[in-house]
């Protein structure tokens, strides 16, 4: 079967109202889709009214305020749905969604998925760099953000924080990361199984070296999606 980097893929990226990806809102989404040779095929962006005030804190990572979203944005469910159909429609085709920290973005549009009505996604592939470079190059020094990925893959990030160049950004890095480590040449549903391993893994870990001074520190392992605080209830 072919690797997944000489095929159709696409990448998704959001912006929020805060760091909790279980509580944060959907401010703006956005998927791009590539052909084989990594052209743009096409580009959706929404944006959205969350229906809370959008933090300072965030507005200043993303630029959009409370009063813009209010008047510009659409209804957060109606940008919940199409964003989940449009990720869902992808994932029944075959294509592989590319994403940045990967369990932050999918557990963002579950939570909001649950709050709407909104049918869960189900047939992955997901393919996170973040996932990925923490396993294949894991003795490399400096953040793993992905402003110092696209630093160091020569890949170029304009108006970082929109959801739109962040989206295209990530899958530029990893179409370089495939560059450079031939491992990760596989088909995406192989990896994905890879990165379900690779990210309780590396949570495990981070969860040991922490416990050294914090007994009861916790890192969560669950990948693409985290699982809802209360799992026994069913919901977000």
């Amino acid at each position: 079967m072919s690797s997944w980097n000489t095929l159709p893929r696409a990448a998704f990226d959001l912006e929020t109202t805060g760091r909790n990806s279980r509580a944060a809102r959907i401010v703006t989404a956005s998927i791009t889709v590539v052909d084989g040779e990594g052209n743009v095929i096409t580009e959706r962006e929404w944006l959205a009214d969350p229906g809370v005030e959008i933090p300072q804190e965030a507005s200043d990572v993303h630029g959009i305020t409370t009063a813009k979203a209010r008047a510009e944005g659409r209804p957060a469910a109606e940008v919940t749905r199409e964003v989940a159909a449009t990720l869902q429609e992808l994932f029944d085709d075959g294509v592989p969604v590319i994403a940045f920290n990967a369990s932050y973005d999918f557990t963002v549009l579950a939570a909001e998925s649950a709050r709407y009505g909104v049918p869960q996604l189900t047939r992955f592939p997901v393919l996170d760099p973040y996932i990925m470079n923490k396993q294949v190059d894991r003795y490399r020094k400096g953040k793993r953000t992905l402003s110092a990925l696209c630093e160091e893959y020569g890949v170029d990030l304009e108006n970082a924080h929109t959801s739109a160049a962040d989206a295209l950004a990530t899958l530029r890095v990893l179409d370089a990361m495939a560059g450079k480590f031939p491992k990760l040449h596989m088909p995406a549903s192989k990896l994905h199984q890879l990165q379900v391993d690779w990210a309780a893994a590396q949570a495990a870990d981070f969860q040991s070296y922490l416990r050294k001074s914090k007994p009861t520190a916790v890192i969560e392992g669950d990948w693409p999606v985290l699982p809802p605080e209360d799992a026994s209830r069913g919901g977000f």
